[in-house]
């Protein structure tokens, strides 16, 4: 497959991050061609911008506001700068642009989305280049804006800071997971080898929702989560797909940094010493290993899987840090005198390393069973 040049506006946000991250995984079929918010305001860094990508995934929008009227001015004027790039400098990328079911709402943040897609329409069949317009359902997942991307994010920031989330609407939600949505942007993407100035491609897609829930029964599951593994330390059946993806979500808002390491109680008696590592209502695989003095283990992270780390014996320390950001996370943990454990949310990479002068003993547990063939892990240094 031709190796594809992607530039993403919105890049910073919510599913830009998603997208960037996941591009950045197949090195050997994608070059990420950076983008910055302030490019709308330089006629010269967009132009340049758009002469380099072969396909440009149009996120950038303005999403909630006081006055609607700057909604719609703001979106529709970006649409139509990127449109004058690619005007002025003679290119063509496959432009994607990412629309949403609230087209058909009367409200100016749907009537912007619509009219951009229908500019990018325009733009595509009198340049003869190609254009796919998406219309998105809900989304939700990891690190998205609480009171900002959806209801999902406000009520687990509100959950894992002490806030109590209140329904204004109990309305029913079509949604669809973040990475869910990522899969359809590079299937589309991947268009853009195949396409040239002679068949080009004009299309809207409807993407589908994967799931259907009422606010009301999302937010019982989120307080199941609470109650259940950020209160006493369970973990819930991860085995159905929303259920997962909700939970991975729900982690992501936790302060890892105030939350852990979280003390296991450590009982003993004539026999010795017994510590129960794991609540869960789900399976999953449980394994151990001992890392010799200075070894370091891991620096690798999961797009999938939850996993929890249980240092039962020796000293090390747990990094973890959130791919696309240099934040490092730091955690000294003693199995000797105080066994603990981490938990590591998805898109950190993360490492264990042994700084004391004896072997550590660690228990992972991870929530699925391991195999081979998965790709659900992905190497880089923390």
């Amino acid at each position: 497959m031709k190796h594809i040049k992607v530039g993403i506006t919105g890049q910073s946000g919510f599913i830009g991050t998603h997208l960037f991250n996941t591009l950045g995984l197949y090195p050997d079929r994608f070059e990420r061609i950076p983008f910055e918010d302030s490019y709308f305001d330089n006629p010269t860094q967009l132009e340049s911008f758009v002469k380099a990508c072969d396909a440009i995934v149009h996120l950038a929008a303005m999403n909630r506001h006081n006055d609607p009227e700057v909604i719609y001015q703001t979106n529709i004027t970006l649409c139509r700068k990127l449109i004058e790039a690619c005007e002025a400098t003679g290119s063509k990328p496959h432009i994607i642009f990412s629309s949403s079911t609230q087209e058909e709402r009367d409200n100016l943040y749907g009537k912007s989305k619509r009219e951009g897609r229908l500019l990018f329409e325009e733009w595509a069949k009198r340049c003869n280049a190609s254009f796919s317009g998406f219309i998105i359902p809900n989304v939700f997942g990891p690190f998205g804006r609480p009171y900002y991307n959806s209801v999902v994010a406000t009520f687990c920031h509100q959950l894992t800071h002490g806030e109590e989330p209140r329904i204004d609407v109990d309305g029913e939600l079509k949604l669809i997971y973040v990475s869910e949505l990522v899969e359809h942007f590079i299937e589309r993407i991947k268009l853009t080898a195949q396409s040239n100035s002679s068949k080009p491609i004009i299309e809207t897609v409807q993407i589908p929702h994967t799931s259907t829930s009422k606010v009301s029964a999302i937010l019982a599951k989120l307080n199941d989560f609470k109650s259940g593994y950020f209160d006493k330390g369970t973990f819930p059946d991860l085995t159905d797909t929303f259920t997962r993806n909700l939970f991975n979500t729900f982690v992501c808002y936790i302060d890892h940094e105030k939350f852990f390491p979280r003390l296991l109680e450590l009982k003993t008696d004539d026999r010795g010493s017994f510590v129960e590592t794991i609540k869960l209502n789900s399976g999953g695989q449980v394994s151990f290993s001992t890392t010799k003095p200075g070894v370091t283990r891991g620096n690798h992270f999961h797009t999938r899987k939850a996993e929890r780390f249980a240092v039962i014996k020796g000293k090390a320390v747990i990094e973890l840090r959130r791919i696309g950001t240099d934040k490092k996370l730091t955690f000294e943990l003693d199995g000797d005198s105080n066994p603990s454990v981490v938990d590591m949310p998805i898109w950190y990479t993360h490492n264990i390393k042994n700084v004391g002068n004896d072997n550590v003993f660690t228990i992972f547990w991870i929530s699925e069973h391991f195999n081979p063939n998965d790709t659900d892990t992905f190497f880089e240094t923390v």
